[in-house]
């Protein structure tokens, strides 16, 4: 049997009535608009919804999340792989009980491994699904291929950007490599916008506005704008305290917006047709693509 075989069957094995987990991929074109903040923000407020939320920190090399949440990871994807732990073990717990798996370099290797190897790491990774209701993957930013592959396999896919020029010269770079990758699927994948630091909710319609403009007439990809958050000292002083503005300051500007940003998200008519993968399928799409470096 050969290694997209065994896969296959594994998720065939899979869709007998279990949890699936909702598989929300945030990225950006270029570093430093906001990216990780975003996930960790949208984590906070989908658990103050009630829901169940894992974060799966995949910027190789920038260990964002753990920063961010004041928390050391005692093991990370490598030692589920390489070391045989269990998925359980490499989750660390932030704050409001928000879990996030440090990537490390492990998920780069994937496509190199053996199938042993392989269903091994399937099997824990669908195991997130009757762990969490939401998974966040946080990508790295930029093409690079890892990124591509990740927002491929993604249904759902949270693209970051800011009002400054290279920011959306970067989106619709960002975009453009997506649209041509091979195994990008235009019908099964969503992409919202979120504006980030800007001045005015004015600002963040604008810029969406610039941005749809150029990525309908060129890309012919349809892309949805979920909000703006902005411009916000209170922001800065929480990821200064390592602490999530949206527990530190519930009631401030950026706050609020990553609240409402996260009901859209929630919105059932908006998600209709939206179909959840779960963690199994997400990771077999990746490992059966390309090899690729991150």
């Amino acid at each position: 049997m050969d290694q997209a075989q065994q896969l296959r069957n594994i998720i065939k094995a899979n869709n007998t009535p279990r949890p699936v987990a909702r598989v929300i991929t945030v990225t950006s074109g270029k570093g430093g608009v906001g990216k990780s903040n975003t996930a960790i923000n949208l984590a906070i407020q989908f658990k103050k919804m009630g829901q169940r939320v894992i974060i799966l920190d995949a910027d190789f090399g920038l260990a964002n999340i753990e920063i961010m949440f004041g928390a050391v990871p005692k093991h990370n994807l490598c030692d589920l792989i390489y070391q045989g732990k269990d998925i359980t073990e490499i989750i660390t717990w932030g704050p409001m009980d928000v879990g996030f798996i440090s990537g490390g370099s492990g998920i780069a290797g994937l496509s190199n491994l053996g199938r042993e190897y392989l269903v091994y790491i399937i099997q824990n990774l669908a195991r997130l699904d009757a762990i969490a209701d939401v998974v966040i993957v946080d990508t790295g930013a930029g093409i690079a291929d890892a990124v591509l592959e990740f927002l491929v396999a993604s249904g759902e896919i949270l693209l970051v950007t800011t009002p400054e020029p290279t920011s959306i010269t970067d989106s619709y770079s960002l975009l453009k490599a997506l649209k041509r990758h091979p195994r990008f699927s235009e019908q099964n994948s969503h992409i919202k916008i979120i504006a980030n630091k800007v001045d005015s909710a004015n600002e963040g319609q604008t810029l969406f506005n610039k941005l749809n403009a150029v990525v309908a007439r060129y890309l012919k990809l349809p892309v949805t704008y979920l909000g703006a958050v902005p411009q916000d000292n209170q922001l800065s002083r929480a990821v200064m305290q390592q602490m999530p503005v949206s527990l530190q300051a519930p009631t401030s500007k950026s706050a609020l917006a990553y609240e409402a940003i996260a009901a859209k998200l929630m919105n059932v008519e908006l998600n209709q047709n939206l179909v959840k993968r779960g963690m199994a399928a997400f990771f077999s799409h990746i490992v059966n693509g390309k090899n690729f470096n991150g």
